[in-house]
């Protein structure tokens, strides 16, 4: 660990699906980039997050939540989350307090092993539990492995994010302002506004709706009215998919536009006019093919 300097490195979030991954990233750089959802799997693929500050800047990854895969997106998306790790100079293994260490977990154990890379377990969510037993949780985790630091936060509240960005810096080592001071993700405008559309159906959506789609953005286009028109598609696997992402009369595609659209013009700081679309491509998540035309790529 340098002690001198201006300091910047790379830092992978890694953790099973649903204990707060997005969640963290979001409260760390103050501001929304990765979609969140109390349904599992919400992210699909690395979030590329900078937070700068005086003494450096921070990179954070947020991959998709590592979990035993059922088709070829969740291989995907596995795969992805474990060669993260090959790449960083710190890891963050974000675990829930209320849920048991179980096999997801010692899946991600068992690749940590060999690293050399620093690694910090964060224990999220200990503001659903009482304060007493989060000490003696330590105490338990420290055996599992030979972690770097072990903090508890509550990525919701805040609690503690303080102490954990100060730890970040601390073991990153000097380097180079790889972004802009201003810059908070490197992903085109496009894929922001394709995971706050996919964001909004995982809200409004239940059973297997929410992880059968995928959208993309097909045009975006500054019209000289100031208003930024933006055409997407939620893509789906089956008619009786798309029949309930339209809902009756059109209902729910008109509240995943409105609910989607508020939130872009908020972060876009401009006027947009949200032309959504709802098609079918059959069984995609087990097509090669198709998830690589609509993104999912293993590089």
């Amino acid at each position: 660990m340098a002690e001198n300097g201006y300091k910047s490195g790379f830092v992978a979030i890694v953790g099973r699906p649903n204990v707060g991954k997005s969640t963290l990233l979001n409260h760390l750089l103050g501001t929304k980039i990765a979609i969140m959802s109390d349904k599992p799997q919400t992210t699909r693929n690395r979030i590329r997050g900078v937070l700068t500050r005086e003494q450096g800047q921070v990179v954070f990854l947020d991959t998709p939540g590592v979990h035993r895969p059922r088709h070829r997106l969740g291989d995907y998306m596995t795969k992805v989350a474990l060669a993260t790790l090959q790449e960083v100079d710190l890891i963050l293994f974000v675990i829930d307090v209320t849920s048991t260490f179980g096999p997801d977990e010692q899946v991600i154990l068992d690749h940590l092993s060999g690293t050399e890379t620093p690694v910090f377990l964060i224990i999220n969510k200990v503001d659903l539990v009482e304060p007493e037993t989060v000490l003696p949780l330590i105490e338990r985790h420290k055996d599992r492995h030979p972690f770097a630091e072990i903090i508890p936060v509550s990525a919701v509240k805040g609690t503690n994010l303080d102490r954990l960005e100060e730890q970040i810096f601390r073991y990153l080592p000097e380097g180079p302002q790889y972004y802009p001071p201003d810059q908070v993700t490197d992903h085109p405008e496009s894929f922001i506004i394709s995971e706050l559309i996919r964001e909004k159906v995982l809200h409004l959506t239940r059973e297997e709706v929410p992880h059968s789609v995928a959208v993309v953005v097909e045009e975006t286009e500054q019209r000289e009215n100031g208003v930024l028109y933006v055409r997407a598609v939620i893509f789906t696997e089956k008619e009786s998919q798309k029949a309930i992402l339209i809902g009756k009369g059109g209902g729910m595609l008109k509240q995943v536009g409105q609910l989607a659209r508020r939130e872009m013009e908020a972060l876009l700081g401009t006027r947009i006019y949200l032309d959504l679309w709802v098609k079918v491509k059959k069984d995609w998540r087990n097509r090669e093919a198709l998830l690589r035309s609509l993104g999912y790529r293993d590089n």
